[in-house]
């Protein structure tokens, strides 16, 4: 697990565990500690992404197997939902780069991020039922809100692998690249989310968890008061006045 800062305010967060980047009690402990790390530094984005060729297979099950009675698995299971409930609460662009196979934890990942890109070659799944289980990292609920109910089922009760186009299709994936040269088309796509307006990206966010708690009329209760405190930032006030003198597109962003 690597956590490298970017100039530009990026942080990229690699998951290099191979050969098939399991998820373990260490993976575990590494991705709280890189997150906890990105919670206190606080970047203009962040790019989650993989070493490897691939992005995960999934769990150790292993893992599974040292729980000795439902009390401690649900406990673990606690534990693990952490990950991605912390990423998806971060306060700035979040984008998940999956350039091969990504399986369970993995994947119940990338949907807690804000933006899912795909390589055409990769593929994805959440693949617990081989072992009886259901998935515990919010993959099931994420993907609904994604995609709607009736296709969360299928994915889940399946356990089938879905492409990437497929997933596009079904509003899962964001965005799929070509496989020649995807990661430093994924690095550019996250480089121009962080020189964006950062306070203005994580309006957006809170908009956006207000309509998914309550709908439109939620979010409409709350949206223009996170929309005025923008007039307190630097970045609204310097970009309005570049458009006035400059026109638009010509304001650049310090995320203040």
């Amino acid at each position: 697990m690597r956590l490298d800062r970017e100039d530009a305010g990026l942080a990229v967060l690699t998951i290099a565990a191979p050969p098939l980047n399991l998820y373990t009690a260490t993976m575990q402990a590494e991705l709280g500690e890189a997150i906890g790390l990105v919670e206190r530094d606080q970047p203009r984005a962040l790019l989650v992404r993989a070493e490897g060729r691939v992005v995960s297979g999934g769990v150790d099950v292993a893992l599974f197997d040292a729980q000795p009675t439902a009390a401690a698995a649900k406990e673990l299971f606690d534990q693990m939902l952490t990950i991605p409930d912390r990423i998806a609460a971060l306060p700035f662009p979040t984008v998940f780069a999956a350039h091969a196979l990504c399986l369970t934890w993995a994947f119940e990942i990338a949907v807690a991020c804000d933006v899912l890109l795909a390589a055409d070659r990769a593929s994805f799944g959440l693949v617990e039922n081989v072992i009886g289980l259901t998935p515990t990292m919010g993959g099931t609920q994420r993907l609904a809100a994604r995609a709607g109910v009736g296709r969360a089922k299928e994915f889940v009760m399946t356990g089938d692998r879905y492409s990437a186009a497929t997933l596009e299709r079904w509003n899962v994936v964001n965005k799929v690249l070509p496989d020649d040269g995807f990661a430093e088309a994924a690095l550019a796509y996250a480089r121009r989310l962080a020189a964006g307006p950062t306070r203005a990206h994580a309006a957006t966010k809170q908009v956006l968890r207000h309509f998914e708690h309550g709908g439109v009329p939620e979010a409409n209760a709350h949206v223009t008061t996170i929309a005025a405190d923008l007039f307190d930032t630097e970045d609204l006030r310097s970009a309005v006045r570049s458009f006035l003198t400059d026109g638009p597109g010509k304001a650049t962003f310090s995320g203040h």
